[in-house]
């Protein structure tokens, strides 16, 4: 497997997820903080869920 989501407690205590490729790079994150490890995990599926074929599209700034 090329990348691997890593659930992880941060320095207030909440509970974030990270989804870290095989080199070490951060693929992406969270971008919350959640009060539960199980709330944390929900947002892993969620994201397995909802974008296995998500589009790319390109917005103007």
């Amino acid at each position: 497997m090329s990348a691997t989501f890593e659930v992880y407690e941060d320095r207030s205590g909440k509970y974030r997820w990270r989804l870290v490729h095989a080199n070490g790079n951060i693929i992406a994150d969270s971008g919350e903080g959640y009060a539960t490890k199980q709330k944390a995990t929900q947002g892993i599926e969620s994201v397995k869920q909802n974008a296995p074929d998500a589009d790319v599209v390109e917005r103007d700034s």
